[in-house]
């Protein structure tokens, strides 16, 4: 059995953790929303041609900027990001326009503390951070056109009738599905684990040895943060809908079953590295059926009602057969059956206890916004210290473009705060984007400008390009900068009739430019966030996790209620997507990494990652008695270890006695691994099998 579409599910994400993380994810494309943005800015140009009044254009540009504030999915959480652009971007054009008629130094030091407070709002999250950054470019605008209070409050309340025409539009006249962003999101996560099933599938199949670790960094990194922004999208849309809505409730439980899967997907993967050819040959088509398995569910959650209901379950529960012929192999016997459960769930949406919709209630949007700002009051906070760097280099970059008088010098000032991001390898990540994608853009803006000659034709050129910019603007940063750039060029010539695009073009490129370049270099000379400490403390942070993982997987194949485990789970997960996250970063940094805390931070990753799947494997071995005193042993034995890693201390001693390959002798041998690589003094002169495995740098 074929699905249409399904070659591209065998294309796994790059496991080299040394690479720029810069990609196209085509499938964010969103045209419905490029024309609903498009059609806010065009109504407005359309009545400033036809009335011939100028102010209208600040309309345009608030319909424009308000559009950028919008996050997409229900309406609850639009509105605020939204209306707080409206009235703010509203004051902030009025009151920058007017204070640009004193003195250059004063009106540059405020400008540059209310950029400390935009920079800073991004602590309460991505739709802070995206207001954040359209009112800095609304600060820098502003000041580009010095007006006494008439005629600052005249551009004042035009920027607010834009933001409200396009919250009018967004909001009430062409309101998206509410749900679409969760559904797109729930049905990315069973995609990427048939990714992660079809990379599995072709490991065991592999004459060669398999890179077990490549294959763990990769896709399960890559499966745990799908999750956390489909669960996170889920609960957005229960808060906005209410506890009632059996939309978002059914998302909510196939969520939580792909995470669960998940789960058994790793423990499946940890046995198969180290299980007989036999094992392997029964695992093969048992893969083959569970990727097209999890391939259907991703498009019948996109699909919702488009087949009939009958024709595919019956389709589920064909491959559903197909997945559990292989419990017949003992092996694997217990994860299969546990595989089985979960992906019925998924598929049939029959619910059994332990995943009811009331586990909606509560998580992240319960907690007070007084909560980050506590946190990040501290000079100790990223967010504080990126504030004060990008209002500390705002404030030179704004006497140079003041004092110029130079029509488009405002871009350098914009470009250089918003290229300038908390940590260095991020900075430098957006300062390339940004100029490569900047340049490319003025070249089309220069094949436009040879067609588009007249203020009519050039409203006409904005509205496709504007749909296009908004529709490809979550596709990525690269792309989006260069869809914008030609919107930006055609903009300035209508404020500035008679102006080469050629030389707009030009002369954006070239702030462009300056700007990523300054933008590095204040994030390396002011208060740069190097790694290789917040690389110790995320190694920290994943073994404390690690740690109760293994104390609770212990306490459950004891026999003890453990109803934390699976949140226990998800924390070893999280803490290892954030160590590699802190790990690339560091490896993209220039000569400041030490190579012995890069070495363990490496040797860490990968033996984590074994460690995580042998704790899964750990709740599906078959229900034989336990023996009760050999795991309380191993228990206290794995806690002591855990804390020596912690603290850098030598492990307890010798481990207690355990099957040679079972899970508990494989933990051991993966915290040796570690403590080998805090303590490589005292590491035995020839590698055991087990360190022969761990992934080199």
């Amino acid at each position: 059995m074929t699905l249409p579409g399904f070659n591209r599910l065998r294309a796994g994400p790059d496991a080299d953790l040394s690479h720029l993380p810069i990609a196209l994810d085509l499938r964010a494309v969103n045209l419905a929303e490029g024309v609903r943005a498009a059609l806010a800015v065009a109504v407005l140009f359309a009545i400033n041609e036809w009335t011939g009044i100028p102010a209208i254009a600040e309309a345009a540009l608030g319909a424009m900027l308000t559009c950028f504030c919008d996050p997409g999915g229900p309406v609850r959480r639009r509105v605020r990001p939204m209306t707080t652009m409206a009235i703010v971007g509203s004051l902030f054009t009025a009151g920058f326009s007017l204070l640009r008629q004193g003195p250059l130094l004063e009106v540059a030091l405020i400008a540059s503390l209310v950029i400390l407070c935009t920079s800073f709002v991004r602590v309460w999250g991505q739709a802070a951070l995206q207001t954040g950054n359209v009112l800095t470019v609304v600060i820098v605008l502003a000041l580009d056109r010095p007006a006494p209070l008439p005629t600052a409050m005249l551009l004042g309340g035009m920027f607010l009738a834009g933001s409200l025409w396009a919250l009018l539009l967004t909001l009430v006249i062409w309101v998206l599905h509410p749900y679409r962003p969760s559904r797109r999101a729930t049905a990315e996560v069973f995609r990427r684990l048939a990714t992660l099933t079809a990379d599995l599938s072709e490991q065991v199949a592999r004459e060669a040895v398999p890179d077990w670790a490549a294959h763990a960094r990769a896709h399960r990194r890559y499966v745990r943060d799908g999750i956390e922004a489909a669960r996170a999208a889920v609960l957005e849309a229960i808060r906005g809908r209410g506890q009632a809505s059996p939309g978002a409730n059914a998302l909510l439980i196939q969520v939580e079953a792909a995470d669960q899967l998940f789960g058994a997907l790793i423990a499946l993967s940890d046995v198969l590295e180290t299980a007989g050819r036999q094992a392997c040959e029964t695992a093969r088509p048992m893969l083959s059926a569970m990727r097209l398995l999890l391939a259907a569910i991703s498009d019948a959650i996109l699909d919702e009602h488009k087949t009939e209901d009958a024709d595919r379950h019956a389709v589920f529960l064909r491959l559903i057969d197909q997945v559990s012929r292989a419990e017949a192999d003992p092996a694997l016997a217990g994860i299969v059956e546990a595989i089985i459960q979960r992906t019925r769930i998924a598929a049939l949406l029959s619910t059994p206890e332990g995943l009811a919709p009331a586990q909606s209630e509560g998580g992240a949007g319960s907690a007070s916004w007084l909560v980050p700002l506590r946190a990040n009051l501290t000079w100790s906070s990223v967010g504080l210290r990126h504030a004060t760097r990008a209002a500390v280099v705002a404030l030179p970059a704004l006497l140079i473009t003041l004092s110029s008088g130079e029509t488009y010098a405002h871009w350098l000032t914009l470009t250089l705060v918003l290229t300038l991001q908390p940590f260095f390898a991020l900075t430098w990540q957006r300062a390339l984007e940004r100029i490569v994608g900047t340049l490319l853009g003025g070249i089309v803006a220069a094949a436009i400008a040879a067609f588009v000659h007249t203020p009519l034709a050039t409203a006409a050129a904005l509205f496709p390009l504007t749909v296009f910019a908004f529709s490809v603007r979550w596709v990525g940063f690269g792309l989006f900068m260069a869809a914008m750039t030609p919107i930006v060029v055609l903009l300035s010539e209508i404020g500035q009739p008679g102006a080469s695009e050629f030389a707009i073009a030009a002369w954006r490129a070239a702030y462009t430019a300056l700007g990523g370049i300054m933008a590095v270099l204040g994030g390396m000379l002011l208060w740069p966030s190097w790694e290789p400490n917040r690389l110790r403390q995320e190694l920290k942070r994943a073994l404390e996790a690690h740690a109760a993982f293994a104390d609770l997987a212990l306490a459950a194949r004891m026999g003890e209620s453990t109803p934390g485990l699976d949140a226990a789970r998800r924390a070893a997960g999280l803490t290892t997507n954030n160590l590699e996250a802190s790990l690339s970063r560091a490896l993209q940094e220039p000569g400041h990494q030490s190579r012995a805390d890069l070495h363990v931070a490496m040797v860490a990753d990968a033996a984590l990652r074994r460690m995580a799947g042998r704790l899964s494997v750990l709740q599906y071995e078959p229900s034989t008695p336990p023996d009760l005193p050999r795991l309380q042993a191993w228990r206290r034995w794995l806690d002591a270890g855990f804390l020596a890693l912690e603290t850098g201390a030598a492990l307890p001693g010798p481990p207690p006695p355990a099957q040679p390959d079972g899970s508990l002798a494989r933990i051991a041998r993966q915290m040796d691994l570690i403590a080998g690589a805090q303590h490589p003094e005292d590491a035995a002169p020839q590698p055991t099998p087990s360190r022969q495995a761990a992934p080199s740098a």
